[in-house]
């Protein structure tokens, strides 16, 4: 259960191979990758290894779920690619 003041996040994740993204939310973010390369998300055990490509902090856990609706809604590659382009240019 979160605690208050913990923040939420929404992530990308892109497989190995670079075709295929899954989005997703979580309070911990490195932890939610260790299980996903785990295998204990049935929905991307099968193309392991994924790496984060983009994430986004929330202060509330319906605003965290509303943005992952909202991306999964999407469907579009140029989408996330513009998404994943936003993150690596902010870093730069």
């Amino acid at each position: 259960m979160p605690t208050k003041g913990e923040k939420y996040f929404v992530y990308i994740l892109q497989s190995q191979n670079g075709g295929w993204y899954y989005t997703g939310y979580t309070t911990d973010v490195q932890t939610r990758l260790e299980d996903h390369n785990r295998g204990a998300s049935r929905s991307t055990r099968r193309r392991r290894p994924w790496k984060i490509v983009h994430v986004e902090e929330y202060e509330k856990k319906r605003d965290a779920l509303r943005r992952e609706r909202e991306i999964k809604r999407m469907k579009s590659r140029a989408y996330i690619r513009a998404l994943i382009k936003e993150t690596e240019n902010f870093g730069a």
